[in-house]
């Protein structure tokens, strides 16, 4: 019997389809291997507020006020009840306890002033109880300090100035004149040295009103308008 050519069909070998097959799991166990070792997608970033961790009591603290002293900045802080002072720049890193803040004193922004000599000072002040109460921060050579001393004054001014022309300002504190347990409108101007032996420079006269104080409303009394306080 003759059979035609093109019935016939030929088989590969089982070896060569063993090959085959073997060729194939290789390049799908590469496949599978090559993705098991990609680099992970990069996160994206999180980002989130800066933190300052210093405590104005149970609370974070607040900056009030702000002031620049030469290389320094002075920044006024409080939170509940409880206040601090903050100095940085050329001077170093200082946080000092802002006391009239525990008493009560209102902290504003205009409760911080300052002043850059070779003594430089930063007054800061605060209403309460119809007064102004403040403390001071004295920079010496490079240094910043608090002054033990604190300024009450009940006439409602609580001011910086030279009063005595030595290149330092002076804490300048109006008072009243009135009989205890009586308010009046009457007023006089009590000033303080921050250098030399003497603290008390002294006071002027006792004026009807505080329009009629030396300078007015930035009062700065001469030298020759004050006289010994009480006489």
């Amino acid at each position: 019997m003759r059979v035609r050519q093109s019935a016939i069909v030929t088989r590969p070998p089982v070896a060569a389809l063993l090959v085959a097959s073997l060729a194939v799991a290789t390049t799908v166990a590469g496949m599978v291997i090559a993705w098991s070792l990609r680099p992970p997608e990069p996160a994206a970033p999180t980002t989130g507020p800066s933190v300052d961790d210093l405590r104005c009591g149970s609370v974070a603290c607040q900056s009030v006020v702000r002031a620049d002293v030469g290389g320094d900045a002075v920044e006024v802080l409080i939170g509940q009840g409880v206040g601090r002072i903050r100095t940085n720049g050329a001077s170093g890193n200082n946080i000092f306890e802002l006391t009239i803040a525990e008493s009560g004193a209102a902290i504003t922004a205009d409760s911080l002033e300052c002043r850059d000599a070779v003594v430089s000072v930063c007054l800061v002040h605060g209403s309460v109880g119809g007064e102004v109460r403040g403390e001071l921060l004295v920079r010496r050579g490079g240094a910043w300090s608090r002054a033990q001393l604190p300024y009450v004054a009940s006439g409602g001014y609580l001011g910086l100035g030279d009063v005595n022309a030595d290149g330092v300002d002076d804490v300048v504190a109006v008072q009243r004149a009135c009989s205890p347990g009586v308010d009046c409108s009457r007023r006089f101007a009590q000033v303080f040295s921050l250098v030399g032996d003497k603290a008390e420079l002294g006071c002027t006269t006792v004026v009807a009103t505080q329009d009629l104080l030396p300078g007015w409303p930035d009062v700065t009394p001469a030298p020759a308008q004050l006289r010994p306080c009480g006489a």
